[in-house]
């Protein structure tokens, strides 16, 4: 895939799926949270812009490496009312200074990033000790049966769906890059599809 495809189809339909009702809400649980200086890996076509509180968050640093939507969020951008700045690149390779990060803010986007490990390790390296990662993810389900059909449908999945992967479980890739999972609420945020709705909602702090 790429090219005309994501170009002409993944990235509208990505961006309109993002911004349907459901989604949105689940993003206002948590957006408003963030605080201080905020790091957004997967910013995407900057859905969360319009969530922040002006009054909590100095500066934030969206980071995404697709073209497309970075476009799109830069145009979003302008239109925010905290200060935004984009870069085009990767989750895995932060151009910050260790500690430099207030919040980490994590919004449907540990499902794409090829190395969630690595992304991870760079969360933890850039986020200050007082910092906390705040977290609205879509994952592995608690359910046998709706987590194998997420191993089943997830190599053809992640490749429709520009990288999107069904079955990570979020708390526990938290854990083992060394957070510790202050809050996490797992649940359907849909009846169905199940292997696609079931979410994780939190916060951590560095361990």
């Amino acid at each position: 895939m790429g090219g005309w495809y994501d170009k002409w189809l993944l990235t509208p339909l990505t961006d309109r799926l993002c911004g349907l009702g459901p989604i949105m809400r689940r993003r206002a649980e948590v957006v408003p949270r963030a605080e201080g200086v905020v790091l957004e890996p997967g910013i995407g076509s900057g859905r969360n812009l319009g969530l922040y509180d002006p009054a909590k968050v100095k500066h934030v640093i969206g980071v995404d490496p697709g073209a497309e939507m970075v476009r799109l969020a830069r145009r979003r951008a302008e239109r925010a009312a905290v200060p935004v700045d984009i870069l085009e690149r990767s989750a895995e390779a932060l151009p910050l200074e260790d500690d430099s990060v207030d919040t980490v803010l994590l919004t449907y986007t540990g499902c794409t990033i090829p190395d969630i490990a690595r992304a991870l390790a760079e969360f933890r390296r850039v986020l200050k000790p007082s910092g906390r990662l705040l977290l609205c993810e879509h994952g592995r389900s608690h359910e046998h049966r709706v987590a194998h059909v997420q191993d089943a449908v997830n190599p053809v999945w992640r490749r429709l769906a520009g990288g999107c992967n069904v079955n990570r479980d979020m708390e526990r890739l938290l854990k083992e890059a060394g957070f510790a999972v202050e809050e996490m609420r797992r649940f359907y945020a849909l009846p169905r599809p199940k292997f696609v709705s079931y979410h994780y909602v939190g916060a951590a702090r560095v361990r």
